[in-house]
C-alpha cells in the first residue's frame, strides 16, 4: 500500500486555495482530497473544515454514493456555535435539493423534511450571527423558495389504529 506524503506547513495558504479553486471548478473530490492533506497537518484549521464539509455536500446527488454523516462529523470540530448551526443547515437543506432531483418514492417528502431541518438551523444561526452577516436569513429564504417552489409539503400522517381487546 502507498504511504500519503505530508504537506509543509508552509504549503497550507497555497494549498487551501487549490481546494478553494478546485470547489469552484466543479471539482470537490479533488478540494476533498487536498483538504484531508491540509487536516493531517493542522487538524483545526477551521477554514479547512469548512471548504471539506462543502467539498462533501457538493458530491450529494452526483451519482456517488455520499454520505450526509461524512459531513455532519466535521460539524463539532467547527470552533464557532454560529459555523456549527450554520454549515448543519447547509449540509440539510444540500441534501434536501439532492433528494429533490432523485426519483424515488416519496422523495418530495424528504425534501421537504431535509429543507425543513435546514430553515431551523439557519434560524438558530440568525440568532447568533455576526452583525452584517446575513447568511443565515439568504439561506432559509432559498429554502422556503425550494419547498413553495416545488410545492413540497410534509408528509401526511398514517391514520392510527387502535386495538380492540
Amino acid at each position: 500500500m502507498f504511504e500519503l506524503k505530508p504537506l509543509s506547513e508552509k504549503g497550507i495558504p497555497a494549498a487551501i486555495e487549490k481546494a478553494e479553486r478546485y470547489r469552484l471548478l466543479n471539482e470537490p473530490r479533488l478540494a476533498e482530497s487536498i483538504c484531508l492533506d491540509i487536516l493531517e497537518v493542522d487538524a483545526d484549521n477551521q477554514k479547512t473544515i469548512v471548504i471539506l464539509l462543502l467539498a462533501v455536500t457538493d458530491q450529494f446527488g452526483k451519482g456517488r454514493s455520499v454520505d450526509p454523516n461524512d459531513a455532519r462529523q466535521l460539524l463539532p470540530r467547527l470552533k464557532e456555535e454560529y459555523d456549527r448551526e450554520y454549515y448543519a443547515g447547509i449540509i440539510c437543506e444540500r441534501q434536501g435539493k439532492a433528494t429533490l432531483n432523485q426519483s424515488i418514492p416519496g422523495g418530495n417528502y424528504l425534501a421537504y423534511e431535509w429543507l425543513r431541518d435546514a430553515m431551523e438551523h439557519f434560524e438558530k444561526a440568525e440568532k447568533m450571527r455576526p452583525s452584517g452577516n446575513d447568511d443565515p436569513i439568504l439561506r432559509w429564504n432559498t429554502c422556503v423558495r425550494l419547498i413553495e417552489r416545488n410545492k413540497l409539503e410534509a408528509r401526511p400522517e398514517e391514520p392510527v389504529q387502535t386495538m380492540l381487546e
